[in-house]
Parts: C-alpha cells; sequence; structure tokens
C-alpha cells in the first residue's frame, strides 16, 4: 500500500457519525443531500453530535424513511435469493423516485451486470455519478461496467479518479461501503495484504461486527493468497450473523475444496438453495463436471448460467475448455471469442481456461493460455503462478523457479508462493543422481542408502514400459523424493496436505514421498516409482490427454505384471463393493478419483480402474489399448477412443459389470458372504455359538478369530483362521488375517506352519514389513542365508532407513560371496552413523579385495586403520593387499622375502578389540 494511503487513513478519527446515521440522515431526505458541514468535519463538537441525532431521530419517527429502508432490505434479499429482474424493477423504481441513496443505484447495477445488461448498467452508472461522485463503491463498480462496454481506454481514468477520491475521503468521513470497496481495490492492484485487511476490513469489524462484507471481503482476500485457513475461520464466524446470502457458502466452498471436497459441495449445495441462479455456485458445479469428465453434464450447467446472464465470461471459458478436451478446436476458439466479447482484455477468462487445462495435466496448452492472459494484463499474479506451476510440471525448471520467484516478490502474501519459494531453498541441498535421461533429486543422506536402487529401478522401469507401450520420451524425466511429507505436498499441491498419496506424475515429472515421511510401516518405494514411472510412459504417449481412470488403472495393472505382490488385490471388502452400488461404469469412472467419500472408496477406485484394464486386454487384447492410446494423442475423446476398439460404450459398461462381478464371485466361491444376520455387537462365546450355525461365513469366521486374538487364546483362534484357509478367502492387508495366522503359530511354536504363512503373506502383499522381518529372523536362526538374502532385499524395498535390514543383506551376502551385494549394504551402513564403523571399513575393504578391486580394498582397510590403529585383522589385510600374496600361509610370505607386520610378528601388543 503507498504510504500515503496508510497514513492518510491511519489519520482518521473515530468521532463521526456511525454509517447507519449518516443513511438514515440521507433517507430523511429524499430530494437533497444531507449538508457536508453536518457530518464531514474532522472535529463534531458535542452539541452538533447531539443536534445530527436529534434531526435523525425526527426524520425516523414515523416518516416514510423507515417503509424505504425496510423496502431496500427486502430488494437486497430478493437479488440474494436470485430474484434478478424483480430486485432491478424495485431498485429502478427508487432511482426513478430520486430517494437520496446511493444505495439504489449500486443495487440497480449490481441487478443489471448480473444478467448481462451491460448497457443498461453503464447508463445507470454515469447517471448515479453525476449525482453521488464522492462515492468509492460506486466509482469501484462503475470499473467493471467501464469494462463490460468496451470502454477499456476509459478505465485507467475512472481508476485514477477513484484513487483521488479515495486520498480524499480518507481524510475525513468514510462510510463502511466505501471503506471495503476501497480495500477490494488496492487488493486488486497488489498493495500489501496486511495493510489491507487491519486498516480496512478488520476496522470496518471493529465498528460494526455484524456487517456481512467486512467478512467476505477479508475471506476473498485469504483465498486470493492461498490461506484457506483463514478464509473458512473468517466465515464460520461469518455463519452467526445468519444471513441469508449464497456468497458466503460459495466462498466457504472455495475455502474448504482442498482440504475436504464433499464439505465444499455440501456448502455449494446450501448456496444454491438460497439462490439457485447463483453464478459463481453454478460455475463451481460445472468446473466439477469437467473434472469428472461428465461434459454433457457440465454444458447443462453453463447453459443454466447462459439463460441467467448471456453475456457470461465463466460460461463461455467453460465451453472452450470441453471443446479443447473434446478436441473441436475450432469451436474452442469460438466459445474463447464468447467469453472476450464483452470485454477484449478480460485476463480471467485466458487464465479459467488454461487452469482447467491443467488440472486436466495439459500443462503445455495451459501455459499458453497463462501467457495470453499475462499479454492482456501482465501484474495478473494468479496467471503469472499458474504458469510458474505449469513450467515446473512441464520440467522447465529455470523459467518455472524465475517466474514463482517474481510472485513470491510481487506478491509476499501469497501463501502458496511463498511455500514453494521456501521448498526451493530447501531442496537445492538435495543430492542429485543422473542415469539414462532420467535425473533424480533426494535426499543427501538418502541417496547415500538407496540412491543407486532408485536409478537401477526407473532405469528398468523405462526399458521395460517404452518398449511395450511403444513410446520413448524425448526429454529427461525429472524424479524427486521428499523426506517430509510436507515438503512433498507443497511441491506438489502447492499447500501442506495431500494425506494419502504417496507419488505423483505430471508427465516428465514425478514427486514422491520417501520411506522417512511414512511411519513405521512405509509403502513399497520401487512399487510407487514404477506405478508412476507406467504414468510417465503413458502420458508421454497420449500427449497427456487421458483420463485419470485409464490412466491409474494401466499403472496399478503393470504393478502386478511387473511383481504378483505390488498393486491393488481383490480382498473381501472389494468384493463386496464390486457386488454391490460402489460399482461405477466404466462411462464414469473419472468421478470416483474426485472427491471420494472415504479412504476406502478411492483404494477401491484404483483397484476398479485396474480391473478394466484386464478386462480390456483379456477381451481385445494389449494392441486395442494401445490403439486407444493414440486415439487419444490424436485428440479423439476417450468414450469414442473406446467405441472405435470396444464396441458401444453402453455394450462396454454391461460387459465389465458382468466380468466384475463373476470376479468378485470366484472369489472365496465356498465362502458364506452374507451378513443378514450378523450380531452388532460379540464376544468370544456369542461368536463360537454363531460360527457353529454358519461355519463358512467369513464374516463371522473373521470376528471370532479376532475376538480370540484380543483374549490371547491362540489355540481358539487358529480354528476360524485355518477355516479361511480352506475356504482361500486369508488376505495380506495390515493387520489382516494372514498376518494373524502367522502369529497364532508362532505363539504356538508351530515352525514350519509358521513360514507357510509368512510366504502366504509375502506373496499377497509389497509392504509386509513385520513378516519381512520375521523371515530374516528365522532365516538367521537356521543359517537359510538364500532366504536372509532375499527378505532383507525385500524389506529395502519398503524400508531403507532401518540399519538392520541393510546388515542383514550385508551377512548374508558375505555368506552366499555375493561381495557386490556386501558391499551396496556395507556402503548403506556407514551412511547410517555406526556404533562401529571400523568394523564396517574392514568389512568393505574383504569385499572389494574378494572381487579383486585392490584400490578401493586399501582405501577402506586404511579407514579401518584409521579409526581403530591396533586393529590387527585390519593390519593382515592391508600387508596382504599391499604385498598381493596371501595371508594363509606365512611361511610362504618368509620363502617369498616378505616379512609379517609387527601386528602379526609381536605378540606383547594386544589387539583392539571392535564394538
Amino acid at each position: 500500500m503507498r504510504p500515503v494511503l496508510v497514513n492518510a487513513f491511519r489519520f482518521l478519527v473515530d468521532i463521526r457519525l456511525d454509517d447507519q446515521l449518516h443513511e438514515a440522515v440521507a433517507l430523511g431526505d429524499r430530494s437533497q443531500p444531507p449538508h457536508r458541514d453536518c457530518h464531514r468535519k474532522q472535529c463534531v463538537t458535542v452539541t452538533t453530535l447531539c443536534l445530527a441525532v436529534a434531526c435523525v431521530l425526527i426524520a425516523t419517527l414515523g416518516s416514510p424513511a423507515i417503509a424505504s429502508a425496510a423496502s431496500y432490505d427486502d430488494a437486497v434479499q430478493q437479488f440474494r435469493n436470485g430474484e434478478y429482474a424483480v430486485a432491478a424493477e424495485t431498485a429502478a423504481f427508487e432511482v426513478d423516485r430520486g430517494v437520496w441513496s446511493e444505495r439504489w443505484p449500486r443495487l440497480l447495477i449490481q441487478c443489471q451486470m448480473t444478467q448481462g445488461q451491460h448497457a443498461a448498467a453503464l447508463q445507470t452508472y454515469q447517471e448515479a455519478l453525476k449525482r453521488y461522485p464522492t462515492s468509492i463503491a460506486l466509482r469501484y463498480m462503475g470499473l467493471d461496467v467501464l469494462r463490460f462496454n468496451g470502454l477499456q481506454d476509459e478505465v485507467g481514468q475512472a481508476e485514477a479518479d477513484l484513487f483521488s477520491q479515495m486520498q480524499r475521503a480518507f481524510a475525513g468521513y468514510i462510510t463502511r461501503d466505501n471503506l471495503i470497496a476501497a480495500g477490494r481495490f488496492l487488493t486488486g492492484r497488489g498493495e500489501d495484504a496486511r495493510e489491507v485487511l487491519e486498516q480496512f476490513y478488520d476496522r470496518v469489524k471493529e465498528r460494526d461486527p455484524d456487517y456481512l462484507d467486512a467478512y467476505l471481503a477479508t475471506a476473498e482476500l485469504a483465498i486470493r493468497k492461498g490461506d484457506f485457513q483463514v478464509a473458512a475461520d473468517t466465515l464460520q464466524q461469518a455463519l452467526r450473523l445468519e444471513e441469508e446470502t449464497p456468497e458466503l457458502h460459495q466462498l466457504l466452498a472455495k475455502a474448504l475444496e482442498s482440504s475436504d471436497g464433499q464439505a465444499a459441495a455440501e456448502q455449494i449445495a446450501i448456496a444454491l438453495r438460497i439462490n439457485p441462479h447463483h453464478l459463481p455456485s453454478l460455475q463451481w458445479l460445472a468446473e466439477r463436471a469437467i473434472d469428472r469428465e461428465r461434459y454433457d453434464e457440465a454444458k447443462d450447467i453453463v447453459n443454466q448460467m447462459l439463460q441467467i446472464n448471456l453475456h457470461e465470461p465463466s460460461a463461455w471459458s467453460l465451453l472452450a475448455v470441453i471443446a479443447h478436451l473434446d478436441g473441436e478446436y475450432e469451436v474452442e476458439k469460438l466459445m474463447r471469442a464468447a467469453a472476450l466479447s464483452t470485454w477484449e482484455q478480460n485476463p480471467n477468462v485466458d487464465h479459467l481456461i488454461g487452469k482447467k487445462l491443467s488440472e486436466k495435466y495439459r500443462f503445455a496448452e495451459g501455459a499458453e493460455y497463462q501467457n495470453l492472459a499475462l499479454s492482456a494484463d501482465p501484474l495478473h499474479i494468479a496467471a503469472s503462478f499458474q504458469l510458474a506451476q505449469d513450467m515446473l510440471r512441464l520440467g522447465e525448471e529455470e523459467i518455472g523457479w524465475e517466474i514463482a520467484d517474481e510472485v513470491a516478490k510481487a506478491d509476499p502474501y501469497n501463501v502458496v508462493a511463498y511455500n514453494l519459494m521456501t521448498l526451493r531453498d530447501r531442496t537445492s541441498k538435495f543430492t542429485v543422481l543422473k542415469q539414462d535421461g532420467i535425473q533424480v533429486r533426494m535426499d543427501a543422506k538418502e541417496a547415500k542408502l538407496y540412491g543407486d536402487a532408485v536409478l537401477e529401478l526407473l532405469s528398468d522401469a523405462k526399458r521395460v514400459l517404452c518398449e511395450k507401450y511403444d513410446v520413448m520420451p524425448d526429454k529427461p524425466i525429472l524424479v524427486e523424493i521428499f523426506p517430509h511429507q510436507n515438503d512433498f505436498a507443497i511441491r506438489t499441491f502447492g499447500l501442506p496436505g495431500g494425506a494419502g498419496y504417496l507419488g505423483v506424475c505430471f508427465g516428465r515429472v514425478i514427486t514422491a514421498n520417501s520411506p522417512a515421511s511414512q511411519g513405521e510401516r512405509p509403502s513399497n518405494w520401487k512399487s510407487v516409482l514404477w506405478h508412476e514411472f507406467c504414468h510417465v510412459v503413458t502420458l508421454e504417449k497420449t500427449n497427456n490427454r487421458m483420463p485419470r481412470w485409464l490412466s491409474e488403472g494401466i499403472s496399478v495393472y503393470e504393478e502386478r505384471q511387473r511383481n504378483p505382490s505390488w498393486g491393488e488385490k481383490m480382498t473381501p471388502q472389494y468384493r463386496s463393493m464390486l457386488l454391490s452400488d460402489d460399482l461405477t461404469p466404466v462411462s464414469d469412472l473419472s468421478a470416483a478419483f474426485l472427491s471420494p467419500p472415504s479412504a476406502i472408496a478411492l483404494q477401491f477406485a484404483y483397484y476398479e480402474s485396474s480391473l478394466v484394464i484386464e478386462f480390456l486386454i483379456e477381451q481385445h487384447g494389449h494392441d486395442a489399448l494401445l490403439a486407444v492410446l493414440d486415439d487419444l494423442a490424436a485428440g479423439i475423446p476417450i468414450n469414442d477412443a473406446l467405441t472405435r476398439h470396444t464396441g458401444s460404450l453402453q455394450r462396454l459398461d454391461s460387459q465389465f459389470d458382468a466380468y466384475a462381478k463373476e470376479r468378485a464371485n470366484q472369489f472365496g466361491a465356498l465362502a458364506d458372504w452374507s451378513r443378514d444376520t450378523l450380531p452388532e455387537n460379540g464376544d468370544l462365546a456369542t461368536w463360537k455359538g454363531w460360527t457353529r450355525a454358519k461355519p463358512t461365513n467369513y464374516w463371522g469366521l473373521r470376528e471370532l478369530a479376532k475376538s480370540a486374538i484380543e483374549g490371547g487364546q491362540w489355540e481358539q483362534a487358529l480354528i476360524p483362521l485355518s477355516r479361511m484357509q480352506q475356504l482361500g478367502v486369508l488376505t495380506g492387508e495390515r493387520g489382516g488375517p494372514l498376518e494373524w495366522l502367522a502369529r497364532a503359530h508362532r505363539e504356538l511354536g508351530h515352525g514350519r506352519q509358521e513360514i507357510r504363512a509368512i510366504q502366504d503373506n509375502l506373496a499377497q502383499s509389497s509392504d509386509a514389513l513385520p513378516a519381512l522381518r520375521r523371515w530374516i529372523n528365522i532365516g538367521q536362526s537356521e543359517e537359510q542365508w538364500e532366504n536372509v538374502l532375499d527378505a532383507s532385499q525385500q524389506a529395502l524395498a519398503i524400508q531403507p532407513l532401518l540399519p538392520e535390514f541393510h546388515l542383514a543383506s550385508a551377512t548374508a551376502a558375505e555368506k552366499l560371496d555375493r561381495h557386490d551385494l556386501a558391499v551396496e549394504a556395507l556402503s548403506a551402513l556407514l551412511a547410517l552413523d555406526p556404533v562401529d564403523p571400523a568394523a564396517l571399513h574392514f568389512r568393505l575393504a574383504n569385499a572389494y579385495d574378494e572381487q579383486n578391486e585392490s584400490f578401493p580394498a586399501k582405501h577402506h582397510a586404511l579407514m579401518a586403520l584409521e579409526l581403530a590403529p591396533r586393529y590387527r585383522d585390519a593390519h593382515r589385510l592391508l600387508w596382504k593387499l599391499h604385498h598381493g600374496v596371501s595371508d594363509e600361509d606365512p611361511a610362504t610370505a618368509n620363502q617369498a622375502g616378505v616379512e609379517e607386520p609387527d601386528a602379526v610378528r609381536v605378540p606383547a601388543i594386544e589387539e583392539e578389540e571392535t564394538l
């Protein structure tokens, strides 16, 4: 904010007429404006103030002013309820009557602009300005009136006049309406957000805590800056005012959308109950329909918007988005032209189109639109920041970070920009690994532990998947792995949150959570990266033109192809969902990923999508799937592409429904899956009795086993678990029946049966860390080193940050003469701040020596001696490495004229122990 404005505003005195008094005086004399001297002097004497109050009381008691005020409130409520024509008629009548109150022409202009009657609004504005030239609120409203009438050349002068009027008003009396309008104007000019909040909006709330517009303006400002929590808190305070206005609920939906989509939808429903014609709420619905790929539904909503206002820019902008997504590029141009027909330089049109395209992963096209928006308004902060994010997601990091930095400097209270720039400072310290056109950035310590394994996996994924889908990325692929979940969320979504996401792919950019960010039982990072790299391949093949369900379905399917234990698999809960209304038709599957009602519903959407891919490949072959992807790349909509290669969409939905239900029924075909008579609550005795009558009921057997385990009755638990095993319904989810079975056998000392349960669990689960830990312990105790090595390698694909799995891998590799793996594991242990680094250096020296790599072997032998100078075994090894002879036969060495080192010849030197 300019210092002159801040200083002028701070000069305001609190001893002046309240807004209500000012408006009442104005309403008391409906033919002439109130005398300036009675309320605009900075210092008002007590006598003058008392006289003013007395005049107000005389004017309001028994006068028509009360009826006029009530009429205004009624008209405002008509507007809020969407009765725009009725409200306009009332306002026009009062304006024509000559009532001295600027609120009436402002309400009339609002009605006219909402209905797209721009020429009429201009006439109303010009006439009102002659009568109320000092009104900041009127002048601020007039800026859009001029813009939408194509009078862009006059806007600059109007802004200058408004600015001058604000400076004059701040030195004297200013109403709450004008104060809020001034704050909004300054916000739009990029002035200091904190100053606007404190000196404008907060000041109004202090003077009138029940003035709704102050809360709305505060929330608008917070949303503009990406501070959705402040916006939500402010609007929750406003709810207590109990005013029936759709704006409040629509803004609350925007504040909640990133954290709670379902709650946001509920707020939009409330807004539309109040006003079925509320354009911002209808726009919200249309955008969500586009997100769900329900384009016909979105068009219907847009048509409702156009019936209210034929010139509504956001409506035509969304039609342009749909046309682009449908590959109708000429129609897209026409829709964009219609959106700009009333205001040719409207930057919000291109910003909205580009933003929606970027949400569909069309980052290149989205960036083009943001550039158009910025050509119309170079100071459009939202377009600049969206362009920065588009560039970062396209892998154009130098440009993206430069623009993001400019936004952060220009808009220091932009929460998203601030978060992003702070993150850049932290990630600049990441280690960068490169191989085969792939660049990996990760925490330096984590890079030492498993960075090479990450590169190896991604290179393998590139080779396998690019060949399978006949595509090869022509630009580098960037993978960023974050040890802190908040950092991942900020890089991915712009804000902290995003819990539940393990990785996200934008095309040639992958962001992922490392095991460090996931607690005691992280997911399999190899499975996650294979899944995300598959997105790279399919998005590259389709030029980022594919629905989310298809992209996710292929990635989950390819996880299972790579490793049967990876990816989503059939479970009893999924079986129930496949046989219920939870099964979504193929034609509507993308909607299942947007605002799912629960975490399990989202997981099921991944599983169902992968099942669709299995169905398509089984029924039509892999080539048909490739043909669908090629059609998408050519701009053909998904439903048309599916119809071309699999038959009608209706038939596809029907066939998949039958296929999915058949797969569900094949799982546990001999089990009883009914839940009709299940007890709501029961102890062990209750479940025993119930399962006697229904011995094959899955849910009863599960509850019986659970009750027995909770009571520590392992023999009793084995009975239902063994029965479930016979029925083929034991599954490997975390804390599930297979883990129970292994635990029961362990507690009862059934070694062989425990091993079998562990193996079954590992075959079904990609992240069964407790089972792997137990399998390693069994292998070590029985010296089954192949099992130990295999289990430790699987464990490292889940949790590479714990020393125990590297140590197990190193020991098993040494026992099996797999010295390459021993080097990997021992090097990782050194990076984990070990208790006895000297011993690790000695083992590394031996491992390198076994591979005939003398230089690193000598290096690590010397490192061992530097840490423990009297380490006898290290002395012997270094002596052997230096002379190039075996230390197995000292006599042979003496015959060759080589002396043993002192550490060997002198028994008086006590060998230094290693921990």
